[in-house]
């Protein structure tokens, strides 16, 4: 099987930290740590999700992304840092990993539906109760943004953030953000979304039992304002992940804003494990 793309930053030969980018998202993402990463002599690794055949699914999905991972390190020690539904994946590649992965933080992110009355509290709610009950339609609402990303993708971002709480209005309102949130739409969509669709159906299924299998540690990092992922699913996320060994809400950010402040603290982290 080909191997899957991925875009690197920050240094060129430094410690090695696998970004899991959100959904919708892609690579263009990790650009927010590329300076950070440089100054950390960290190399952030960024796998394009979308790249993959949609037939895989599953664990056999996971333990793809994580075989990718192996190949790519050798026998470096790795950590992980997951946005967003990039988040759940992060959480399943470190199950499928067992145990080689040094640390795992999750930002903005979104925790199992059934583990609590998170959907209506949700900005995607809609989305998800389609994705949930009406996969047919929920396809064929991934094709249409998939053409409003190639053709108006300036229209698609405003849609998104129509709802947009906290800090994540101010940076709407950022050239530089818009320019790359426009570019990672247009990745995030390409090849008939699937690889968006995959993503999106396997978080909206039951998974909060894998939770307790994964005791790599944690730290949790969340808006107060984010009503992408609302607070309440970090709340249960250090709940439940065995490893969880701190959470840091921020007030006044959301989802992104939340990503774009915590990176340069993320990335010093990181190093002070080598």
């Amino acid at each position: 099987m080909p191997a899957i793309a991925f875009s690197q930053f920050g240094a060129a030969d430094g410690q090695p930290v696998i970004y899991f980018h959100g959904t919708p998202g892609s690579p263009d993402e990790c650009e927010i740590f590329d300076l950070h990463g440089k100054q950390h002599r960290l190399t952030i690794i960024c796998y394009d999700r979308s790249t993959r055949a949609p037939s895989l699914q599953g664990d056999a999905y996971y333990q793809y992304i994580a075989d990718e991972i192996a190949n790519k390190v050798d026998d470096k020690p790795v950590d992980f840092i997951g946005f967003s539904i990039g988040a759940f994946i992060a959480l399943q590649v470190c199950r499928v990993m067992n145990g080689k992965v040094r640390s795992l933080h999750l930002v903005s992110a979104a925790a199992p539906l059934e583990a609590g009355d998170f959907i209506h509290a949700a900005a995607g709610k809609a989305v998800f109760r389609l994705a949930q009950n009406r996969q047919a339609a929920f396809l064929w609402l991934a094709r249409m943004k998939g053409w409003l990303a190639n053709w108006f993708p300036g229209l698609l971002l405003r849609m998104l953030f129509a709802s947009a709480a906290g800090e994540d209005r101010a940076l709407l309102a950022d050239q530089a953000f818009r320019t790359m949130m426009m570019k990672m739409l247009k990745t995030c969509f390409k090849r008939d979304a699937l690889g968006y669709v995959r993503d999106v159906i396997a978080y909206v299924q039951p998974w909060k039992t894998t939770l307790a299998e994964i005791s790599v540690d944690t730290q949790i990092w969340h808006g107060a304002e984010d009503n992408w992922s609302p607070l309440a699913m970090a709340d249960y996320l250090a709940s439940a992940l065995p490893g969880c060994s701190k959470i840091t809400v921020l007030d006044g950010l959301s989802h992104y804003s939340c990503l774009y402040r915590t990176a340069p603290t993320i990335c010093r982290s990181i190093e002070t494990l080598n």
